[in-house]
């Protein structure tokens, strides 16, 4: 029972931080935001903390005394959500070659995988939810039968295995289109290297390539599309490999944003 509840408070969380990420993003870029790296609503980062948490603060109850002092509380919570991020950030970018976020041009980073100012974000906001999400969680769960935790986390599991998995197929079929995109360009630019004259010809090849893989891109791989920050190099790579993946990405952008002024 205790897996069940754990789950199924791991996708409410994880709810609750897409619902956060969503509004937030939306507000910066003055347009709508569908954030996350999953198909549906959710963000797993969030519920991996939250629930993270709550297992820390079980086994260690004296963390959660009322008079235990909010500084270390917050020290704690700041630095198991940059550890969350950063291992985050890495698998997905080991994963994937690409990134979701980016704090690199945002000072006190690590690799922008991670900075000071969100950390320090992140660990206020563990605060509130331990001091005051989690002590209310704990009432709603005292009235809610075993079966109904059983059921909601065998329904739910269901979901996010198919979600996952239609959400892996996406970004891989996406991720090599852009790279067979980026080597039929190479290839093109190669034959006219000696012919500086039809370099205009091949940029624009090259931007009807990229509109005709947004036009048959279904909705799924278009939002990852919008939601990749970076991409980053294969193992082995060169940076001018990496420079050629970045200028795909910025044509894939650009021929998504004219196609959604069109429609």
């Amino acid at each position: 029972m205790i897996v069940a509840q754990y789950f199924v408070e791991f996708i409410f969380y994880s709810f609750l931080g897409w619902v956060w990420e969503s509004i937030y993003c939306t507000l910066k870029e003055k347009k709508w935001a569908d954030r996350g790296f999953l198909f549906g609503p959710i963000c797993p980062i969030y519920g991996s903390c939250v629930v993270g948490a709550m297992i820390v603060f079980t086994v260690f109850p004296g963390l959660s005394r009322p008079d235990f002092p909010i500084w270390i509380l917050f020290i704690i919570c700041y630095i198991g959500s940059a550890i969350a991020e950063f291992g985050t950030s890495w698998v997905l970018e080991k994963r994937f070659h690409a990134r979701w976020w980016d704090y690199s041009h945002i000072p006190l980073n690590i690799q922008g995988r991670i900075c000071v100012p969100v950390s320090c974000a992140f660990g206020a906001a563990g605060v509130l939810i331990v001091k005051y999400l989690l002590p209310a969680m704990n009432d709603v769960r005292a009235v809610i039968p075993p079966l109904v935790y059983e059921l909601a986390a065998l329904i739910l599991a269901v979901i996010f295995g198919a979600d996952f998995a239609m959400t892996e197929v996406s970004l891989s079929q996406l991720l090599n289109e852009v790279e067979r995109i980026h080597n039929e360009f190479n290839e093109k630019a190669q034959a006219g290297y000696d012919r500086i004259a039809e370099m205009p010809q091949a940029i624009k090849n090259r931007l009807e390539v990229s509109r005709a893989f947004i036009e048959k891109s279904n909705i799924n791989q278009k939002r990852i599309l919008d939601n990749i920050k970076r991409l980053t190099p294969a193992l082995g790579k060169s940076d001018m490999h990496n420079h050629g993946r970045e200028v795909v990405l910025a044509n894939l952008k650009a021929a998504l944003e004219d196609y959604r002024k069109k429609k």
